[in-house]
């Protein structure tokens, strides 16, 4: 009866990771030599904020990754969070409350740039504690837009310039990038055709300051692992 009982719950155990991971893009790692537990998350495809995105759109909505944030914090269980992002940007203020959240949690946190993290994607990929970008991962850095009905006034500007502002001072302030650089790469006017900005392919974002280190999922976890045992050994 207990066999029986045991395997049930492997069962539903097993059922419980697969539609994490279908939809939400989540997982707990625990089966590791160094006995660490850790929280994998995705942030895969566009943004979503408040409105709602086309289903043939993939998508990461903010609303699923907060409370899996919150309960990583608060839950004694988890030692540390490993994020892979291969983003195009999206909503821009619900990736800056990803951000500040990914930045504000006392666990140790490693980032890893697949493909790319454009647009809002770069404060996603700076705001863990060390990040890691693959040899042919690309960071697109570009000034901030706005869809639907634009009033050419001063209030709209100041809008822009103060969202804008708040994007490049999250970058500097968990990189080494400074402002100034990251809003002359911003206004690059010779790289993307018919818009701003600049892309970062592998070894540039490094050299620019946003990313720590080029490397791809095997350094990612050897470096979470090490700064797990590190806070253990406090």
């Amino acid at each position: 009866m207990a066999e029986k009982q045991e395997t049930q719950e492997k069962q539903e155990t097993q059922e419980e990771k697969k539609e994490n991971i279908k939809e939400f893009g989540q997982l707990d790692l625990k089966n590791n030599r160094e006995n660490n537990r850790i929280s994998l998350l995705t942030i895969i495809g566009e943004i979503e904020g408040h409105d709602c995105l086309p289903a043939t759109t993939k998508t990461t909505k903010y609303e699923h990754i907060l409370p899996k944030l919150a309960e990583i914090e608060d839950n004694q269980d988890s030692d540390g969070v490993l994020l892979l992002l291969n983003t195009v940007g999206g909503d821009v203020e619900s990736g800056l409350a990803i951000a500040e959240m990914v930045a504000s949690i006392s666990k140790p946190t490693v980032s890893l740039v697949l493909g790319g993290s454009h647009s809002i994607g770069v404060p996603l990929a700076v705001s863990t504690d060390y990040s890691f970008i693959v040899p042919s991962g690309t960071m697109v850095i570009h000034p901030v837009r706005m869809n639907g009905t634009i009033i050419g006034a001063q209030p709209t500007y100041d809008y822009f310039k103060q969202m804008q502002n708040r994007i490049l001072k999250f970058i500097a302030t968990h990189s080494k990038a400074r402002e100034e650089r990251l809003e002359k790469l911003m206004m690059n006017t010779g790289m993307l055709t018919k818009d701003l900005g600049t892309i970062l392919v592998g070894s540039e974002a490094v050299e620019e300051g946003l990313i720590n280190e080029v490397g791809g999922i095997d350094k990612a976890f050897l470096k979470l692992h090490c700064l797990i045992d590190q806070r253990k050994n406090k």
